[in-house]
């Protein structure tokens, strides 16, 4: 049984893995151009410069050098003032850089990691691959890791990170991680077709300490079932693999690389379903505060209750079910609804993803309206209610999850004479977004909602980031790093908690801090939930 002590070392190890896919990418990336030289000649660039010298794509290179800065290896200086950039070296760079060219291996291996997605199950030539890289990581790749506060450490625990990743998901995606394999012991022969090259794999996590090994016989210790059952939390991180794979490209080369030609095509960047896997253990936590917030609104008398709730961005559906079930099941609305019916609207821009909740809504015998809407014009999303099944927009909750940030960029028409205080890196199309102009725009978007929430309110799950100097001073207790990368090379726009609240108040939508929760609760946050209501 592990003491609360180890438990907290180990997922410190889950953070640093995830730190590996988008550290090891994007160093790599920049090492091959000799930017990383470049930048330790030089010791203070601009990043505007930079991206002249090197001819790269402004807005990606920003995001890759930032990756650096939440590691610790380089200290941005942003000014939005005047909207200037500054990347200088500090005491790490110089020994950080240098070590650099070990991620060339793993940084290769994703090709092969790629592909676990589609075919559910590790090739010959991906064995092969890995058998080598397996050798060079017993030997700690030469690497002094006895201080866990050193680079030497944190490099290895990226490489780590970039090889497991990708595997772990793989494996908890097509049932390792079942219970009946972790409560027995088990052979590679009842898991895999392959089972010679598949006892390297078991041979490598029982390195590791994660599988004990008994002649052919494997069984998890508790260090790998606490990995085991958390391998969801890598699943979002592995889903962008693809956009990981192409980020030669789209720093230096044609940054339209993973753009699709329509909203129905399959998405380039992001394994979509692995994405979605990787979201919902998470999910459930914040779930359970979204639950109570949903639970007051639907106990109030019924003249001071919304007539139902519109989920903009529905996806599959699961949310807005959870959300029916907790008022039927929870509420006082719940004991009423033949006199009082709850109005549910499942509205998403994909069209695909429509068939999909509609066909789940109908499966779960839930009653709801399933239409298309764009979460950047409210006003075609009311009118189409009205018209079309005489609902008012108004009278819903609307509710969303992690959508804002993710809303196709609109340059805002007016500045609002704004100075950022966001310290992120934003672009679009490979062009770099000024962070006033990112305010703005989430100014304006969030403007053409007020008229539509001022009754019942807009309940939001959001994604941040946070200050790169806090995330290098908290290696090992964030996911900011992998957060910013994913976002920041596929035109996601994700604020800080506080920067994104200022902004919804500026727009009339005062945060409810009665119902405000942040996780975690404190400076490190990266994700928020916030029920925004019309000012008084």
């Amino acid at each position: 049984m592990l003491t609360k002590s180890e438990k907290s070392q180990l997922r410190s190890i889950i953070f640093r893995h995830l730190d590996g896919i988008a550290t090891a990418t994007s160093a790599f990336a920049l090492h091959k151009r000799e930017i990383l030289s470049y930048i330790l000649e030089k010791e203070s660039v601009d990043l505007k410069h930079l991206s002249d010298v090197f001819n790269a794509n402004e807005g990606y290179l920003n995001v890759a050098l930032r990756v650096l800065c939440s590691q610790g290896w380089l200290v941005q200086t942003i000014n939005n003032k005047n909207n200037t950039v500054t990347y200088k070296t500090n005491s790490k760079s110089k020994t950080a850089f240098n070590l650099v060219h070990l991620y060339e291996d793993v940084v290769h291996l994703l090709k092969y990691s790629d592909r676990f997605a589609n075919e559910k199950m590790i090739s010959t030539d991906a064995f092969i691959a890995l058998e080598r890289i397996f050798k060079k990581f017993e030997t700690h790749y030469g690497l002094n890791i006895s201080d866990e506060d050193s680079i030497d450490y944190q490099v290895y625990k990226h490489i780590e990170g970039v090889i497991v990743a990708p595997i772990i998901v793989l494996l908890g995606v097509n049932g390792l991680f079942h219970k009946y394999f972790m409560d027995a012991s088990f052979t590679a022969e009842e898991y895999h077709k392959d089972p010679e090259s598949f006892k390297k794999i078991l041979d490598f996590f029982a390195h590791l300490d994660w599988f004990k090994k008994k002649r052919n016989t494997y069984q998890f210790t508790d260090k790998g079932l606490f990995f085991a059952k958390r391998a969801s939390a890598y699943g979002v991180t592995v889903s962008y693999i693809p956009t990981f794979l192409q980020l030669d490209e789209l720093i230096f080369g044609n940054p339209l690389v993973l753009k699709t030609d329509s909203v129905s095509a399959t998405e380039k960047h992001v394994h979509r379903e692995m994405n979605v896997w990787g979201s919902g253990g998470a999910h459930a936590t914040y779930f359970k505060v979204i639950d109570e917030i949903i639970i007051e609104l639907f106990n109030r008398p019924i003249d001071f209750q919304p007539k139902g709730i519109l989920d903009m961005g529905c996806g599959n559906g699961a949310f807005l079910e959870h959300i029916f079930h907790v008022i039927e099941q929870q509420t006082l609305r719940g004991k009423i609804l033949d006199d009082y019916p709850l109005f549910l609207v499942g509205a998403d821009f994909n069209k695909a993803a429509l068939k999909v909740t509609r066909a789940n809504l109908i499966a779960a015998d839930i009653w709801a309206k399933v239409i298309w809407g764009d979460i950047g014009r409210p006003d075609v999303l009311a009118s189409d209610l009205k018209e079309d099944y005489n609902i008012d927009l108004q009278d819903l909750l609307n509710v969303r999850t992690f959508l804002d940030h993710n809303r196709i960029w609109e340059a805002p028409n007016n500045d609002f004479d704004l100075v950022s205080t966001s310290s992120g890196a934003f672009s679009t199309e490979g062009n770099r977004l000024s962070n006033n102009m990112v305010e703005a725009s989430l100014l304006e978007h969030l403007s053409k909602w007020k008229p539509y929430v001022d009754k019942f309110g807009l309940l939001i799950i959001e994604l941040h980031t946070i200050d790169p100097a806090l995330a290098a001073n908290n290696i090992g207790k964030t996911a900011a790093t992998a957060y910013d990368a994913t976002h920041g090379f596929s035109d996601q726009y994700i604020l800080e908690v506080d920067v994104f609240r200022a902004i919804a108040e500026k727009a009339g939508l005062k945060p409810d801090d009665t119902h405000f929760t942040k996780f975690p609760n404190n400076d490190l946050a990266t994700v928020s939930i916030n029920l925004l209501k019309g000012s008084d």
